[in-house]
């Protein structure tokens, strides 16, 4: 009965299909059919000024990691207006939780939008450029934001027919909380963002201009690397440049160490394996004729696999000893974890995929490739399943292909619309293919 009940109000090209292939790819794409893609969509294309507004209002008043005092503000005042009910604010310092309750029972699905900005100054000239100095949106966390208030706004005018519950969750300092500060979605789940009541599941997206704005692309399974974050130190001995014989230069040693770390993965692991070791920053030394006692290094280690990564810091440790005990040197080496791998569950992607392409078409869903950027997002998963996409930003005709986290970061707007139309339509799609469980 439950199937005839669905197959008489699914929709398709105008008339009610009487019967189907009894196949589970067909169910699937059948059962996406249920929701309201058409008013959804009109919604959203009458919003859409606004949603660019929002968007450009949080652009040109950025807020670094867990100093998000107005953008909190922002967001929850807008959800209030909204009539969203049970809004959170200060979670996680400046994290905003809220729910909209559909008119319909059912359950309840997360949205999870990052909110922070980076310690970079714009140089893009536009009218909504960054007027905080040193303070940029370099990584769309500002169209995150702005998606979610429009996908708030859609969704709380069709309240009276949305068949469960959506939890949104704004969360600070994706970027990476202050030294000796904790933030970011570790702490929003330590603070209960996931609790009372907890999402059966979690979507969120990513801005980026390496894909065509109008586009999503989609990845199943290990989608992006965890990060691990490493300080190092060189310790040599201090002696004047003019008899090096009687001091240990920490700047050779450092330089040998960098080079020779390059080699772990050049010719030490599996080259199917996806991993990058880098060295981002190196200090040391404060006069041309002293030879420096210590060097400081910061870098970063991308993986996808525990084993890859364990592999990495032995040889690591190998490496940094050998050519340090071969000088006389010696080092310290701290390595901490800042996210792990991004990982899409394979089912909730099969079952979502249909209704994604039924709400910004079938050819402007493509494969994503694997990425090595990090992503927090993926700390939400490892407690609920969850599917994060890439929302296409880019547009070389206008000449916006510049990568996150530089000064000439922007997006092509015309991605918020279809931001705000994907997501809504997943989470609609999501509540009604679960409301019996």
């Amino acid at each position: 009965m439950k199937q005839v009940a669905l197959r008489e109000k699914t929709q398709f090209n105008g008339f009610v299909k009487a019967a189907i292939p009894f196949s589970i790819a067909l169910l699937c794409a059948f059962a996406s059919f249920g929701v309201p893609t058409s008013e959804i969509n009109r919604i959203a294309d009458v919003i859409r000024p606004t949603v660019v507004a929002e968007r450009r209002d949080f652009h040109m008043h950025p807020e670094l990691s867990n100093r998000e005092t107005r953008t909190e503000q922002v967001i929850a005042e807008k959800l209030r207006t909204l009539g969203l009910t049970e809004i959170r604010t200060h979670v996680a310092h400046h994290g905003v939780v809220a729910l909209l309750q559909g008119g319909k029972p059912g359950p309840v699905v997360a949205y999870r939008a990052d909110i922070d900005a980076l310690p970079i100054n714009e140089v893009h000239n536009v009218p909504y450029k960054s007027g905080v100095s040193n303070v940029m949106h370099a990584c769309g966390h500002d169209a995150h934001a702005a998606v979610g208030l429009g996908v708030a706004e859609v969704l709380s005018q069709m309240r009276a027919d949305l068949p469960g519950t959506i939890k949104f969750i704004f969360q600070p300092a994706e970027e990476g909380a202050p030294t000796g500060e904790e933030g970011g979605a570790t702490l929003m789940i330590k603070e209960g963002a996931l609790e009372n009541p907890k999402p059966l599941a979690i979507f969120g997206m990513h801005t980026t201009t390496e894909i065509d704005a109008g586009k999503v692309g989609v990845r199943s399974g290990p989608a992006q690397a965890a990060a691990n974050m490493f300080d190092l130190t060189i310790r040599g001995k201090m002696s004047h440049a003019a008899r090096p014989e009687n001091g240990i230069d920490s700047i050779v040693v450092a330089s040998e160490c960098v080079t020779a770390l390059q080699t772990i993965k050049s010719r030490r692991i599996d080259t199917f394996e996806p991993v990058i070791l880098t060295i981002g920053t190196i200090h040391g030394g404060n006069r041309r004729n002293v030879i420096s006692p210590e060097v400081k290094m910061e870098g970063t280690i991308r993986t996808f696999t525990d084993g890859a990564l364990a592999n990495i810091k032995k040889q690591l440790h190998q490496t940094l000893k050998g050519i340090c005990d071969a000088y006389g040197a010696t080092y310290q080496l701290n390595i901490d974890e800042a996210t792990v791998p991004v990982y899409n569950n394979p089912s909730l992607v099969t079952e979502t995929l249909p209704a994604l392409r039924n709400a910004v078409g079938t050819s402007n869903v493509i494969d994503a490739e694997l990425r090595m950027g990090a992503e927090d997002f993926s700390y939400f998963q490892r407690v609920v399943p969850g599917f994060y996409w890439r929302l296409g930003s880019g547009n070389k005709t206008k000449g916006l292909t510049a990568e996150a986290h530089t000064p000439d970061f922007d997006i092509d707007e015309d991605c918020l619309v279809v931001g705000v139309k994907s997501m809504a339509n997943v989470l609609w799609d999501y509540l009604e293919r679960h409301g019996s469980q």
